[in-house]
């Protein structure tokens, strides 16, 4: 048996797998923000009684997935942080690209650097662009840096000199002198984290990676305490943002590998299910209680970028955030969440989000003390949330706290109709979900309509129907373990490593020796950090034409040479920007990349669901609301009860304990063998 968790923003999901049955009892709880580690021995203690298991039962390694990272960085929780850098360089992260996001904002905001002024030091030595030393380090200045850095109480540093990328060397000194006079404090180098090019990029990712390393290395052994005082005797593996999962060991030295470690967990999840559906081409739609995800998933794998923001000054703007120089599924996340906070703005317009009401005091039908109006009491006042079957009825929900903040705080926009207030909430958060898909579907050269919509998290499958049919999709599938899945993605997710260097080699002086030798150090860079036998090693490489700015990722095959690098490189370009140069422009190679991934044997997870409900009830209906009737009575549904194959006519509410899927007046959805429901969205006169 295995066991996963997934610490969200309000809920911390579970999964406990029989791996010889294939069956899997699945837990939610909310998250405890004072110690993140008590939600998840709450929640291991509770799959294991609902499986009448014992936690010697557990015998593979707690794989989990955590919000901590990017949190602590967008709240700017982290430690007290210094950076050194080569002398007359500390301004790098103020200066930044000299790249306005937005020409035309006169009070364009840009993000804060994570350190002050004063918690910047020089040190003389200097590197060239091909790692040699120009001048040599004075190691005598680094030991009064060391001085001034115990006086400030740091508690952690990043390290990033110039073009360290080509050659380490002068960083290590400086560790060396640094572990001489501040022996305990965690050092982060560059040239070991990102051994890349662009010196603002590569020095937020050190500053960030040092940022939360203290925070995040007493997280994991939260994490670690709580998983043996449930009694269970395995190691804890975490997911990384590029969907991979490695030991603590390695996330306690580099977190920043953990930054979008929970959404990637449910785009891994997504990949692995449309795959066993055979669905192709999918939008993963995972909206939970604080944030929305949407990620494309084509061939049975999500996208990987080597590039993402944190802290977006503005959520839809790119370069508003701190850039992080760091392999993560491709996804979009946006503040629509449950939780998600409905407001009027000055001039009496509705908002929704993106601060959320979180899980403490959460929103106003949870009756822990919130107040606020949130998506869920929208969601709650039209019906589709049942009061007495939240969480399979762990969690009752308070319906007239629901209708009153609606009235209270958006009632005058409203005629304090507490049912029009709510049906405005619904609306502009899903119109603005379909927006957000949009455009990161057509930035990325994809028609939406053209993909099937994956929906999981607790708040999705209520809002997929009418999303999709916002955005013209024809198909709509929810899980069987919709609101875990993430945490089921945890189950099937390889241990991976990626390592990467940059070293130019132009595509007319190739080497085929020094290509290899490029390879073979990165390979074995990645299988020192894996420390498990290797399944498969993936090598990419980040390719330009001489004198562009920037570059795309290759897939290459070991035995390519300079015309199949070329050939490669040519048709990802005509893809992405559908022109292709002369064959004779001069191309060349910029970073080198490998994936090493662990051997793993990959559970068959057929039903990840709980027990088919045994015990429905009578048929029952409720009172919802739908844009094309208003109030109507629509048949709820217990979805693990319902036989496969018999179709279901909307409107109606399907229920899981972990989630609701909300049916629209036309819709059509059917179970399938798996226990995944099938919606076929009615496009009307739009078909």
């Amino acid at each position: 048996m295995r066991v996963s968790f997934d610490i969200g923003g309000t809920f911390t999901d579970l999964v406990l797998l029989d791996e010889r049955s294939g069956r899997a009892w699945l837990g939610k709880c909310l998250t405890t923000y004072d110690d993140f580690s008590r939600a998840v021995e709450q929640g291991v203690r509770q799959v294991l009684d609902a499986a009448g298991a014992a936690p010697a039962d557990i015998d593979g390694a707690v794989a989990g997935a955590t919000t901590l990272v990017t949190n602590a960085l967008i709240e700017r929780r982290g430690a007290a942080t210094a950076l050194i850098t080569t002398r007359g360089f500390a301004d790098t992260v103020d200066i930044g690209r000299e790249w306005r996001y937005d020409l035309y904002d006169q009070r364009l905001r840009m993000p804060d650097p994570l350190v002050p002024p004063r918690s910047r030091f020089e040190v003389t030595e200097r590197l060239l662009a091909d790692g040699t030393v120009h001048i040599p380090l004075d190691t005598a200045e680094v030991a009064q840096v060391a001085a001034h850095l115990a006086e400030q109480g740091i508690e952690s540093v990043a390290v990033c000199l110039l073009h360290s990328y080509a050659n380490p060397v002068h960083e290590e000194m400086v560790a060396k002198v640094l572990a001489e006079h501040l022996p305990g404090v965690p050092v982060t180098l560059s040239g070991h984290l990102v051994p890349v090019i662009r010196e603002y990029e590569r020095t937020v990712t050190t500053l960030a990676n040092a940022y939360v390393r203290p925070v995040a290395g007493e997280h994991f052994a939260q994490i670690e305490q709580a998983i043996t005082r449930a009694g269970i005797d395995q190691p804890l593996t975490l997911m990384q943002s590029n969907g991979g999962v490695i030991a603590t060991a390695g996330a306690r030295e580099y977190p920043l590998r953990l930054l979008e470690s929970g959404p990637a967990a449910g785009a891994i999840g997504a990949a692995h299910l449309g795959r066993r559906l055979g669905l192709d081409r999918l939008i993963a739609f995972d909206m939970g209680g604080t944030t929305a995800k949407i990620c494309i998933v084509e061939g049975g794998e999500p996208t990987i970028h080597n590039g993402f923001e944190v802290g977006r000054v503005h959520r839809l703007k790119p370069g508003s955030g701190l850039p992080v120089t760091m392999p993560v599924v491709d996804m979009l996340e946006i503040g629509a969440g449950g939780g998600s906070i409905a407001a009027l703005d000055p001039l009496g317009l509705l908002k929704v989000g993106p601060h959320s009401a979180g899980s403490r005091p959460g929103p106003a039908g949870y009756g822990l003390g919130g107040e606020l109006p949130t998506v869920t009491d929208a969601d709650i006042v039209l019906g589709y949330l049942d009061p007495d079957y939240f969480l399979g009825g762990r969690m009752p929900l308070d319906v007239e706290a629901a209708r009153r903040a609606m009235v209270e705080h958006l009632g005058r926009a409203f005629g304090d109709d507490p049912l029009a207030a709510a049906a405005g909430v619904a609306r502009v958060v899903d119109e603005h979900m379909a927006l957000a898909m949009r455009v990161h579907a057509t930035e990325r050269g994809h028609d939406p309509r053209a993909f099937t919509m994956l929906a999981f998290g607790g708040a999705a499958p209520v809002h997929a129907a009418r999303v999709a049919r916002t955005l013209g999709l024809r198909r709509v599938v929810i899980p069987s373990a919709a609101g875990v899945l993430s945490a089921t993605g945890l189950l099937v997710a390889a241990p991976m490593v990626e390592t990467s260097r940059t070293l130019l080699a132009g595509l007319a002086h190739w080497s085929a020796e020094a290509a290899r030798a490029t390879f073979d150090a990165l390979v074995a860079q990645a299988v020192g950090e894996l420390a498990e036998p290797v399944e498969r090693v993936e090598r990419f490489v980040d390719m330009r034409y001489v004198g562009q700015g920037f570059e795309i990722e290759v897939p290459i095959e070991e035995a390519d040479g300079p015309e199949r690098y070329r050939e490669r490189f040519a048709a990802e370009y005509e893809r992405i920007y559908a022109v292709r140069p002369q064959e004779s422009t001069p191309a060349e190679v910029v970073t080198w990349r490998v994936r090493v991934y662990g051997r793993f044997a990959r559970p068959d997870l057929i039903r990840t669901a709980a027990e088919p409900d045994t015990a429905p009830g009578e048929a029952r209906t409720r009172e919802v609301w739908f844009p094309e009737t208003g109030v109507t009575t629509a048949p709820v549904l217990r979805m693990r009860s319902l036989r496969p194959g018999v179709p279901v006519d909307g409107p109606a509410i399907f229920q899981l304990p972990e989630s609701t899927a909300v049916i629209g007046p036309g819709d059509r959805a059917e179970l399938d063998e798996d226990g995944n429901l099938h919606v076929e969205i009615d496009l009307g006169e739009a078909s």
